[in-house]
């Protein structure tokens, strides 16, 4: 008899609604481990609602969602990138005084487990996770070719590579799901293909599951094995990037009328 694996993430008819306003209407979707979904859908679709679902910033009004079988409901948002998944923004949200080293090591702090006094008196195992967060973080930098820049501060650097400076701290909780929110807004047609190239790179390097919101629809198309289409809060198309560039309802999503 053979076994399916249970999906690394498991949406089952999730509804938000803000006052008179419904967000997202039922949607539900699963992903596999190791595989990379594109989350499309014209402005307003509810893209970015579910990314704060997931991310427990909005709690949903009806449905679940397993990660890892187990409902995420349970763990606070405070604990998600312990639970292993990480998250990058629409805008660039770094530290802009600091390196691009020392903005990859805070993104593996949800790893540590040394608390305030630790700290405060220096004790021997806050050496040690600050010298585990420092090797991570050189490993993480020589996997997105940041060297050259490593030492340099944030601010200093052009927007693409900011970009990839957040990813690098994105990666630094060691995440099993990895949400990216557009992460190639704003950059030109040569970043967007090294994008395109250091997200399949990582995602087998890293064995990672991918969680894409993206309105570039040639990288979605490039990159991803499934895609998902949202239309006014709703699940319009669920399958292959083929299937779903093909699809009535994505076609009317996206070009009106009886396009």
């Amino acid at each position: 008899m053979r076994v399916t694996a249970a999906p690394l993430l498991q949406v089952t008819d999730v509804t938000v609604r803000f006052g008179g306003i419904t967000a997202l209407e039922k949607v539900s979707f699963a992903m596999a481990s190791g595989t990379i979904v594109g989350l499309i859908g014209p402005n307003g679709a509810g893209k970015t609602t579910l990314f704060n679902c997931l991310s427990r910033l909005y709690t949903f009004s009806e449905g679940e969602i397993l990660f890892e079988s187990a409902p995420l409901t349970r763990t606070p948002a405070h604990g998600i990138a312990a639970l292993g998944i990480g998250r990058t923004f629409q805008n660039v949200a770094l530290f802009h005084t600091m390196t691009v080293r020392q903005n990859i090591m805070v993104g593996g702090h949800p790893r540590t487990h040394t608390g305030f006094l630790s700290n405060a008196l220096r004790l021997p195992r806050v050496a040690r996770e600050e010298h585990e967060l420092s090797t991570d973080a050189d490993r993480i930098i020589d996997l997105l070719k940041l060297g050259p820049v490593a030492g340099q501060r944030v601010m200093d650097l052009p927007f693409g590579t900011r970009k990839r400076v957040e990813l690098g701290r994105a990666l630094a909780c060691h995440p099993k799901l990895l949400l990216l929110d557009e992460p190639a807004s704003g950059l030109n047609h040569e970043e967007v293909d090294s994008l395109i190239q250091v997200l399949l790179h990582i995602r087998e390097k890293l064995s990672l599951t991918i969680l894409l919101v993206e309105h570039h629809m040639n990288m979605v198309m490039r990159v991803s094995d499934q895609v998902v289409a949202l239309d006014f809060g709703r699940k319009i198309a669920d399958g292959t990037p083929g299937e779903v560039q093909r699809n009535a309802d994505v076609i009317r999503a996206y070009l009106g009328g009886d396009a």
